[in-house]
């Protein structure tokens, strides 16, 4: 299996350093780049190919913000972005969250942390800072005039303007709901008596008739077609 190329876009030198030690020591990841502003790390992802770009937000010439709006734009674009922060949920880590980021992490971030990390976001999988994981959640509620901590009400989704939703299968919307209210592929498989496999099979077919990145942009079609809503009660 090849190793899991990581490229990272920061501007500050030493902590460039420290990553790129913390990620050369993995047999299982390569570091292909680095940048210290938001055009340079465009330039630098499209001339390396890395899988995984660790991006800061606040840099000079181009933030990460619309550096990963535009690494990510092409149709062709394979590389997934994590966005690194020193501020554990803002408007800034939201809009790069909306502009197609797989989730943030903290600067602070243990290191073992940041690795497994950037191995669950190259399998599929969207990370996001422990302690920001319900703010997150409550904010996109919020923004779709819904209840902070709701859940899915009984009786079924709303139907979305959508005809890509319609294309999923019963079983795929059933899949669908629940990996947009929180669950890991685990419990899935445990609630629904399935392997892990086969939820992960579903998820993947899912993400790729919605067009979306991972369950990150999952959760928000979900709340801005109006398919989380207060549970009743």
């Amino acid at each position: 299996m090849s190793a899991i190329r990581v490229a990272l876009v920061d501007d500050q030198p030493l902590f460039r350093a420290g990553i790129r030690q913390i990620v050369s020591s993995q047999p299982d990841l390569e570091f292909v780049g680095e940048a210290g502003d938001g055009a340079t790390g465009v330039m630098m992802v499209e001339q390396t190919r890395p899988d995984v770009v660790l991006m800061d937000i606040r840099m000079p010439v181009l933030d990460g913000i619309e550096a990963t709006r535009r690494i990510l734009a092409p149709r062709t674009a394979t590389a997934r972005v994590v966005v690194l922060t020193t501020f554990a949920l803002d408007t800034s880590t939201m809009r790069a969250i909306q502009a197609g980021a797989s989730g943030f992490l903290l600067k602070d971030a243990q290191p073992e942390f940041l690795l497994a990390s950037i191995r669950a976001v190259h399998a599929g999988n969207a990370v996001i800072a422990p302690a920001a994981t319900r703010d997150l959640f409550e904010h996109f509620m919020e923004g779709a005039g819904t209840t902070p901590g709701a859940g899915i009400a009984e009786g079924g989704p709303r139907m979305p303007p959508s005809e890509v939703y319609r294309r999923l299968t019963a079983r795929e919307r059933e899949i669908f709901l629940l990996v947009a209210s929180g669950l890991s592929n685990a419990e899935i498989a445990q609630a629904e008596f399935l392997s892990e496999a086969t939820v992960k099979t579903h998820v993947s077919r899912i993400l790729n008739k919605l067009e979306l990145r991972d369950r990150v942009q999952l959760v928000l079609f979900a709340v801005t077609h109006g398919l989380l809503r207060p549970a009743a009660g």
